[in-house]
């Protein structure tokens, strides 16, 4: 915390600087019997000390179970830090521990106040009062077949505007969550706290109680609905004309699956989708050629990025771990969505009302620097002091697409990105090439959309029920917190990614996977296995005899003796030696052979590692997002 005085304050006020999570005082663990005597394992894998449990608790618990405890403040038994049991959690073999171990261990705030639930239950449906009546426009929603909540239609026709010859007008409907969950409400602090709906494999914490996520606010088929929708006119190039905004009452046509959306397009549509085809999608899909054009103009950055599908069975066990494949249909969706918040910025800026940005500022100097010396190790030209722009990034990734450097410049070039986060002030969103961009079409598990229908529903007179003065003062403070929300909640969702595909491993010691380098430190190599995307660790000390240095510029673990080296991006085969599900933890020996040195090269880099025989370390991957 910051403390701010001055002879202006009559006494100091706190502002929250960084979360730092779980605290210090509190631990997450598993009961370890020893010899009978219960000590606390804790299931943070960069915690590596065991905890003794005071007198009157040692008896209560059983081998095996998740347990939260707190630090007896300078008690100690038998060299361990001592502790007594807070909460009793369940057991770690529960198939369903990852994600609670994910909730407990970033401090995700679960469940709701009684004041909330209490509000979300007594809501009720909009009227047309003040509205515009879309309900005979054949909106439709696309989702993941597992999506718990729609909050995004979509609709585009033709243009009959002769002036306009080959334009396009889409329309995007968003659910109107403003009307439901009000400034000074308890659904608005409880909903403000948790920042953001968390998604797991087996369930999802939501930032609203499902009367709202998945009833009122939920843009379900045949329902009538309150939504704040854009209307958007494009040319047939598509560049956006015009646009404007309604608040209406809506009703789905459909409730489609990427899938069904998809095989639609590419004519072999199903029961579902057939009636749909030619008033409803095939429209879509033409509009989206024109938006696709634009977008390839615009030249967003194109760089790929796996995701995993964890799919369990009725108790919570993984039956299967696949890729996500990206669809066309994502794609749309997707390019729909950017036009839609696009035009909520330029509306708010127009307006001059305050509003939350989702900016992602250029990539900085030195990280250029760096990316500059890496693709000179790889013989790739990249001018030093040249401005970034996303085109000439997506030109080196075309470039080596097809050749043996694919994946490890894609892996480095999202590397040198800045991360996304929400602001007051403009940036522009270097990533999609955007001058101005904000967040508006998710409203139901992002805060920042709620603040930005409420910006527009204040500036543009559709309610009573829009940004108060409040509000608007404390945007600065919503923006810094929600950015650190969505952190805490994409490190919850990767940690219990990570437990469940150590559970669905662990069965599985000895197996060989392929795989490729993508994590290169000065403690050894981090590999993800091409089949199921998991990140694990193969540490210095099983990587052979002799010094090591690590060379940074080259993302490179280099024999100082003979040259050899393991480099970022390298494919190799591994060994699984360990899978501990309770900290989702890999450890992995290594097959391979060292890629042999190159002619007259000589080990760069300042950090040399000695490989000495040793216990293998935990650790994870990695990761790095824009967006």
């Amino acid at each position: 915390m910051r403390f701010e005085t001055g002879p202006d304050l009559e006494r100091p006020i706190a502002r929250l600087i960084k979360p730092l999570g779980q605290s210090a005082h509190r631990v997450l663990g598993v009961v370890r019997r020893i010899r009978g005597a219960p000590q606390i394992e804790p299931v943070d894998r960069r915690s590596r000390e065991h905890l003794r449990l005071s007198a009157g608790d040692a008896d209560g618990v059983e081998d095996g179970e998740l347990v939260l405890v707190q630090l007896v403040s300078g008690e100690f038994r038998q060299g361990a830090k001592l502790a007594r049991v807070l909460e009793r959690l369940g057991r770690e073999d529960d198939p369903r521990a990852a994600s609670l171990l994910a909730c407990h261990l970033h401090g995700l705030p679960l469940g709701f106040p009684a004041e909330a639930l209490a509000e979300a239950s007594t809501a009720k449906p909009a009227t047309l009062k003040g509205r515009q009546d879309l309900r005979n426009l054949p909106l439709v929603t696309i989702d993941p077949s597992d999506a718990r909540d729609h909050d995004d239609a979509v609709f585009a026709e033709a243009d009959s505007d002769i002036r306009n010859p080959g334009g396009w007008i889409i329309w995007v409907a968003i659910a109107d969550v403003a009307h439901f969950v009000t400034p000074g409400s308890a659904l608005d602090a409880t909903a403000r706290a948790k920042g953001n709906s968390v998604y797991f494999p087996d369930r999802v914490e939501p930032m609203l109680p499902e009367a709202l996520s998945a009833d009122l606010c939920s843009l379900m088929p045949g329902e009538t609905r309150a939504c704040l929708a854009v209307r958007m006119v494009f040319d047939a190039a598509g560049e956006k004309i015009s646009h404007g905004f309604v608040r209406g009452l809506m009703r789905s046509a459909a409730s489609l699956t990427y899938e069904q959306a998809q095989a639609a397009f590419e004519g072999t549509p199903d029961a579902e989708t057939a009636p749909l085809m030619e008033t409803v999608l095939s429209p879509l899909w033409r509009s989206y050629q024109a938006l696709r054009s634009a977008r390839e103009r615009r030249s967003p950055l194109e760089i790929t990025s796996a995701e995993r599908r964890i799919m369990l069975d009725a108790q919570g066990r993984v039956t299967s771990i696949s890729h996500r494949t990206t669809l066309e249909a994502h794609r749309l969706i997707e390019e729909m969505m950017i036009q839609a918040n696009v035009c909520a910025a330029e509306t708010l800026e127009q307006k001059r009302a305050n509003l939350i940005f989702r900016v992602h500022d250029a990539p900085s100097a030195d990280k250029l620097d760096a990316l500059a010396d890496f693709l000179e190790s790889l013989a790739l030209p990249w001018t030093k002091g040249e401005p970034p722009r996303t085109r000439r990034f997506n030109r080196l990734l075309e470039e080596t697409r097809d050749g043996p450097h694919s994946e490890i410049v894609n892996e480095v070039v999202l590397r040198t990105q800045s991360q996304a986060i929400y602001a007051t002030d403009n940036l522009g969103h270097f990533g999609l090439n955007l001058t101005r961009y904000t967040h508006f079409t998710s409203p139901i598990r992002r805060y920042a959309d709620l603040t930005v229908h409420r910006a527009l529903i204040g500036s543009l007179g559709l309610g009573e029920d829009g940004q108060t003065d409040a509000e608007r003062r404390g945007l600065a403070d919503i923006a810094r917190h929600i950015t650190s929300t969505e952190r805490r909640a994409m490190a919850a969702e990767r940690d219990a990614t990570d437990r469940y595909i150590a559970g669905y491993l662990a069965d599985r010691i000895g197996a060989r996977f392929e795989g490729r380098i993508t994590g290169v430190t000065r403690f050894g190599l981090f590999v993800r296995l091409d089949e199921t995307g998991a990140d694990g660790l193969v540490p210095v000390s099983r990587l052979g005899g002799g010094y090591l240095h690590h060379d940074e510029t080259a993302h490179a673990l280099v024999d100082a003796d003979t040259g050899v080296l393991w480099r970022l991006g390298r494919r190799v085969e591994v060994e699984l030696a360990e899978a501990t599900p309770v900290t989702g933890g890999l450890l992995l020996r290594m097959l391979s052979d060292p890629e042999p040195a190159a002619e007259g090269s000589r080990p760069r880099g300042r950090q040399a590692v000695r490989r000495r025989p040793g216990p293998m370390r935990k650790g994870r991957g990695p990761r790095s997002r824009f967006g």
